[in-house]
């Protein structure tokens, strides 16, 4: 079925991000990107500026990998649009298969992210996806348990950067696109 949405400008997505204080601490103003999923136009828009932008200059990829939660919807119509995989990466015990883990520091404390053990094949080519970078610590350790299977990441992609919190700097090693900056 053919669908009658049009793509939505940039500036009208960055308008349905709203800023929400306090959550989920005190001090944070967190980036709710809810209303622009909802929207029809804009969620394609993103989709496709950033699916089209990990083919433009590189060879295209085999596969996306995402972390949870918001990763799994970028990364999942990112796959769909690019007409390759996807493999989830998730936090501990959420896997029902053999799983790999790479444990990561936090603020306070430490955390882990794990993939299945047979989810990516050696030297395969993956973009990691994900909704937001802050601080870069969670696709950091993505990247290392990516790497960690003899596989290649080739870029990272966001929907939204948050400039100020210096993540990218986490990932210098890698093509980082980012579709929208705060």
């Amino acid at each position: 079925m053919e669908t009658t949405q049009t793509h939505a400008t940039l500036e009208d997505c960055r308008r349905l991000i709203r800023d929400v204080p306090d959550f989920q601490k005190k001090g944070i103003v967190f980036k709710d990107i809810t209303p622009l999923l909802k929207d029809g136009p804009c969620f394609r828009s993103v989709v496709d500026r950033i699916a089209d932008a990990l083919t433009r200059e590189r060879q295209a990829p085999e596969i996306v990998a995402c972390p949870e939660a918001r990763g799994f919807i970028f990364g999942s119509a990112i796959a769909y649009r690019l007409k390759i995989g996807l493999v989830p990466i998730r936090k501990p015990r959420k896997l029902p298969y053999k799983t790999c883990s790479v444990e990561y520091d936090l603020e306070y404390g430490k955390d882990s992210v794990e993939m299945h053990v047979d989810a990516i094949g050696k030297g395969q080519r993956v973009v990691l996806v994900d909704d937001l970078l802050a601080t870069g610590g969670t696709i950091a350790a993505c990247a290392k348990l990516i790497e960690g299977r003899g596989a290649r990441v080739e870029a990272c992609a966001f929907l939204v950067e948050l400039d100020f919190l210096k993540g990218r700097e986490k990932l210098a090693k890698y093509p980082i696109f980012s579709l929208l900056h705060f």
